[in-house]
This record gives C-alpha cells, structure tokens and sequence, in this order.
C-alpha cells in the first residue's frame, strides 16, 4: 500500500488486523533457505561482534526487531515478539511518499543452539514486493565472530514496485547496509 503521507496509529492497527489471515504472496515458504536458481538472491554476512557475550546481544538484537531500527523504515508493533505466526506491518518512507507492507514470521533459522539463532519472514499479498528474507546471527566457528546475516529474495508485485525496479533495488541495498550498522550498534550497547 503506498500512501501519500504518514498513516496514523489508527490505519497502521486496521492494517495489520486485515492482515493477520492473509496468505503468503509467494511460493514455496523457504524459498531463501537453499540455493534458488530461478530467483536473484541477495546476501550480506557480515561480523558484527566477538564472542558469547556479543551474540548474546545480537540474539536478543534480532529477537526485538533491532535490525530495522533504521530511521526510514519502522516495524509494527514496536517490539513485537518474534515467533513463527507473527504479523508485522513494515512501514517506510521512501521519495517523499510511505508504503505499508504486511509480512509474516515463516519459519525459525538454526534450530537449539546457543551459537546459531534467526528467522525468516516472508511478504504477504498487501505488500508492494512478493518474497522472502532471513535475519540470522550466529558464531563462526574458526574465527569466534559473531555473523549477521540478511538473505533474500524477493521480486515487484505491484505496479509502482515494478515501475521503480532500479530505485527498489537501492533501497534494499541500503536497507541491508543500515540493517548492518544497527545490528553493530545493538552488539556494542552495554547493560
């Protein structure tokens, strides 16, 4: 849905209560955790942080929707837990206009581990692009970093969307980029 001013606390709410029963925009629900030979992924691992106490952070970064703490996109609610099921509404602003886009938890990342922790969503028929992507930290084995990963794949479904293909893209890129340097501002906060 683009907008052509900010929606109120009031549209956001209606939002997500019409979206909480609406299918996935795209097939098949895992699409990024394999290889996709007939879709562009897009991929950044990054080390955002060393050792237990740093991925403990990330962990808990991830767990409160940190990575999008970016300033042009917001989620919604605020601080909603992350579980499989989960609605958000992901809200951005971007050429001087908003949309709104409806995405679901699909499935969680890295099974029990208390070096691995992620989930991914994915974008449901109210959103302006059809795809999936993953948020994932975990440790790497050789090296004690703490990795965030972001992996997606997604494409236009509407029209504008599809229009602004090349400004799409960039601000994906730029997404990943922010998404980035909020994951290392969250690791190198401390309590």
């Amino acid at each position: 849905m683009f907008l052509a001013r900010r929606p109120s606390p009031l549209a956001i709410d209606r939002f997500l209560r019409q979206s909480h029963d609406l299918p996935t925009s795209y097939e098949p629900v895992g699409l990024v955790k394999e290889a996709c030979p007939d879709r562009r992924v897009d991929e950044e691992v990054v080390a955002i942080g060393h050792g237990r106490e740093d991925f403990k952070r990330a962990r808990a970064a991830l767990m409160t929707w940190k990575q999008c703490d970016i300033g042009w996109l917001q989620v919604f609610p605020q601080r909603t837990p992350v579980a499989v099921g989960t609605i958000v509404a992901v809200l951005i602003r971007h050429l001087g206009f908003w949309s709104l886009n409806g995405c679901r938890v699909v499935y969680d990342v890295g099974g029990p581990s208390d070096t691995r922790f992620g989930y991914a969503h994915g974008t449901l028929v109210n959103h302006a692009e059809a795809g999936e992507e993953i948020f994932e930290v975990f440790i790497d084995g050789e090296t004690g970093n703490v990795m965030y990963r972001i992996r997606a794949a997604s494409w236009a479904r509407s029209p504008l969307a599809w229009l602004g293909q090349p400004v799409v893209r960039l601000l994906q890129a730029q997404f990943r980029r922010d998404s980035v340097e909020a994951m290392r501002r969250a690791v190198r906060l401390r309590n």
